[in-house]
């Protein structure tokens, strides 16, 4: 039995960037793609799908070489982005306390430790049970001053 001749494929790829670059020869996007296919082995399959649209636009490639190519793309997967899930925010505030905290800054507007828990609930922290206790004290205290 005689030894089989390794059969050597064509780089499709490489053939048609390397008369994308004859045609083209001051084309960034060209030379960046073969610069790319050089180091890299491979290209993505939009960056195929962009050598497509230029090869195809030169009068005298085969049109074998450009079916080759579309049939690669074709047979390449197409990679979806997934949707972020639809889900409630971590944190919602709670009115009671917004309201409870504008209640004591429309009688006080300087009261600074009502404003340090104001600016904490502005954003989106968690007030402790002290700091919701000693809001509700400060409440009581001022509806006893009327």
């Amino acid at each position: 039995m005689p030894p089989q001749e390794k059969r050597q494929e064509v780089d499709i790829v490489n053939t048609v960037l390397e008369d994308c670059i004859i045609a083209f020869p001051v084309s960034s996007f060209v030379i960046s793609l073969y610069q790319q296919y050089q180091k890299r082995g491979f290209l993505t399959k939009k960056q195929l799908a962009g050598l497509y649209d230029k090869a195809s636009t030169i009068k005298d490639l085969s049109p074998g070489k450009l079916a080759t190519l579309d049939a690669l793309i074709k047979k390449m997967p197409t990679r979806f982005k997934s949707e972020l899930p639809k889900s409630n925010p971590l944190y919602q505030k709670d009115e009671s306390i917004g309201e409870l905290i504008h209640f004591i800054l429309e009688k006080l507007p300087q009261h600074k430790g009502v404003l340090f828990l104001k600016a904490k609930y502005d954003n989106n922290e968690t007030l402790s049970a002290a700091d919701l206790s000693d809001l509700k004290r400060i409440k009581e205290v001022l509806e006893r001053k009327k």
